[in-house]
């Protein structure tokens, strides 16, 4: 009961601290001349994290660890760490363009187009998997998958966007 304690705690102190660099970085972005791309999505995707995660706390709190899916949980706070630190000051929650910054092919990136984004829908299905709740990891992976399709296409539309403005400018 005590480990499922701790591990939903560091995960909600983490999601509130992205949270806060996301403002940050998004405010300091904005502040530069960027633009906020398709922001009506938004909502939804802090609903199905708010919900994801309010559910784990009803239902995981005094349930044991599963130690292997734990062992592979922690491998993918590694790849956020990596992600966030080859997006520096870019990282944040939203769609945000920097007109005239080229796009990030460092790090993970060199890999995957959507890095952040494999990491999350990883950790969407086995951080459930920790306390043995496969029902919970699938149906919020589904629900996760919907609300990616929107985000991803929105993001790589933006992204092409720039692109597109900046070879024009070129």
């Amino acid at each position: 009961m005590i480990g499922a304690i701790v591990l939903l705690g560091f995960v909600t102190v983490e999601r509130l601290a992205e949270l806060f660099l996301a403002r940050h970085n998004t405010a300091r972005l904005l502040g530069r001349g960027a633009v906020e791309f398709a922001p009506g999505h938004y909502p939804l995707i802090v609903a199905l994290h708010a919900a994801w995660l309010g559910g784990l706390w009803l239902l995981a709190w005094d349930r044991p660890i599963q130690w292997g899916w734990l062992a592979l949980f922690a491998a993918l706070q590694v790849l956020r760490v990596w992600v966030l630190a080859t997006l520096g000051e870019r990282w944040t929650t939203r769609i945000v363009i920097l007109p005239g910054a080229p796009l990030v092919k460092s790090g993970p990136y060199r890999f995957l187009k959507h890095p952040n984004y494999a990491v999350v829908v990883g950790e969407i299905a086995v951080l459930p998997l920790v306390f043995g709740l496969p029902w919970y990891a699938l149906v919020f992976s589904i629900m996760n998958a919907l609300v990616l399709s929107i985000r991803i296409a929105a993001e790589s539309a933006a992204l092409s966007g720039a692109s597109d403005f900046q070879q024009r400018r070129g």
